[in-house]
Parts: structure tokens; C-alpha cells; sequence
């Protein structure tokens, strides 16, 4: 079986163990995956990831994080999709909840935050959102 949006299974993975109050999520392995995990860690949505070897295919370990018992993340939502994709400019961008959410944009120079891009003045495809 294969997965028509990627993406948006790794954020409903996440969003799934949060539910569950699991301490970790995995699911398969890839750049883009590794690099939105990275950015969630840069932010501090999550503790840590890593990358597993299972057999002959690769596992992404997101280890998940919490406050007090309750999940960091709150809102976790994937925009642009394989049928209608979103792209914005720097100035296009949305900002999530006031500045104190993350837009993730896969833009010309790689996958970054909203803030990075407004700063770099470069715009690009946006991913998804967390607040």
C-alpha cells in the first residue's frame, strides 16, 4: 500500500500518539520528514528524533513532548496538499496564533520556519502549522 500524502501521515501519526499520550512516534523514514522533525525540535515541539534501521528500510523516531501531562503541541495541520497546493511569498506567509505558532515552508533553500523566511526574504510552498 502506498501513501498518496506523506506529510500529512507523519502529522496525523504525531497527532494520533499525542491523543494516546504515547511517548514516541514512528513511522517511515524520509529527507523531508527528518527536516520538519528537525524544525519541530528547533522550536521545541518535541524532545528529540532519530532514525532507525529496521530490516532494510528506515524509521523515523519522533520522541514527543509534554507540559505538566498535557501535550506541547496543540494544533498540528497540514495546508498545502498533493491536490491544492499553497505557496506565499515572504509577505504572504500566515503567522499561527499571534507569532506564537510555526508555519513550516519548503522553500528554494530548504525546509524552514516562517521567521526564517520572512527574514531571508523568500517565500515558498507552506507545509503545515503548529502551534
Amino acid at each position: 500500500m502506498t501513501i498518496q500524502d506523506p506529510i500529512a501521515d507523519m502529522l496525523c501519526r504525531i497527532r494520533n500518539s499525542l491523543a494516546r499520550a504515547k511517548a514516541e512516534a514512528r513511522m517511515p523514514s524520509s529527507k523531508l520528514k527528518v527536516a520538519i522533525a528537525d524544525i519541530l525540535r528547533q522550536e521545541g515541539y518535541i524532545a528529540d528524533y532519530r532514525v532507525e534501521t529496521d530490516g532494510s528500510r528506515q524509521v523515523l523516531c519522533i520522541t514527543l513532548k509534554y507540559f505538566e501531562g498535557r501535550p506541547v503541541i496543540e494544533l498540528l495541520q497540514r495546508v498545502s496538499k498533493p491536490g491544492l497546493r499553497r505557496y506565499g511569498s515572504s509577505n504572504d506567509l500566515p503567522e499561527i496564533k499571534g507569532g506564537y505558532g510555526t508555519t513550516i515552508v519548503s522553500t528554494s533553500r530548504g525546509v524552514m520556519t516562517d521567521k526564517k523566511a520572512r527574514a531571508l526574504g523568500i517565500g515558498g510552498e507552506i507545509l503545515c502549522v503548529v502551534a
